[in-house]
């Protein structure tokens, strides 16, 4: 068994004296585990680095086998993200949110969006609202897609404002009616149409009360998990330089 594809270190875990378990996020075979022959040398330990783009060769005798990879780097972003807390932060919630996935199982709509995260993790309001939209897809993925788009209760698609915690459907400003203390607030730069909106702060910690009780209820929760604290490490450290700036 043998395949090429492109990929995006997750993480890297010591095997033996000299080599690693690389775990790679790939564009057509997911999240994908390998053994890597000599990855702890010189020449490797700075490329098999999380954040890192990659080129990946895959083999093994059977196709469940753990096999080897042989790897050669190819964005070696993740020097740049090591002076930012918030930076390495979201590379482990980034981590944490792609191991919900299952192991081999492809997610090319992820892995596109993947490199427009990693390169905004430097910067407060577009690294928030990338991670939102990013959990908001990887949601989605694992079965719990949150219609954004039209009012539950109208259908119509005008002054959208909050979001059903039961159903995940957005609801209108004069819908709310009685439930409006029950609802969860949909913060603009989620508005179907209006992705280009810069969001305020406000905005982006809307967006992740809104992903984080979906987050919690439909996936930690059904799993017998407890979030991870990277994600409020990460929504902390944006926040703080968020309101810095």
């Amino acid at each position: 068994m043998e395949w090429r594809d492109e990929g995006i270190v997750v993480g890297v875990r010591r095997h033996g004296e000299s080599s690693v378990l690389l775990e790679l996020m790939t564009r057509y075979h997911g999240r994908h585990l390998g053994l890597v022959r000599g990855g702890r040398s010189a020449r490797m330990q700075p490329v098999l680095q999380p954040g890192n783009g990659v080129e990946a060769t895959w083999r093994a005798r059977l196709e469940d086998q753990l096999g080897t990879y042989t790897v050669e780097g190819t964005t070696l972003r993740a020097g740049e993200l090591m002076g930012s807390a918030a930076a390495l932060y979201g590379l482990g919630h980034i981590g944490q949110l792609l191991r919900l996935l299952p192991e081999r199982d492809p997610h090319p709509a992820l892995y596109e969006a993947l490199p427009i995260v990693l390169g905004a993790l430097g910067e407060p309001r577009a690294a928030g609202a990338l991670m939102v939209r990013f959990e908001i897809a990887l949601l989605a993925e694992l079965g719990v897609g949150l219609d954004l788009s039209a009012c539950a209760v109208t259908g119509g698609h005008e002054d959208l404002a909050f979001v059903s915690p039961k159903s995940g459907r957005a609801v209108s400003r004069d819908a709310a009616g009685p439930w409006l203390d029950r609802l969860l607030v949909l913060p603009p730069f989620l508005h179907e149409g209006q992705g280009r909106a810069w969001p305020s702060r406000d905005d982006i910690a809307a967006g992740f009360a809104l992903t984080g009780h979906f987050l919690a209820r439909n996936v930690y929760e059904a799993r017998g998990l407890a979030p991870p604290d990277t994600r409020a490490a990460f929504v902390a450290a944006v926040l703080a330089r968020e309101g810095d700036g």
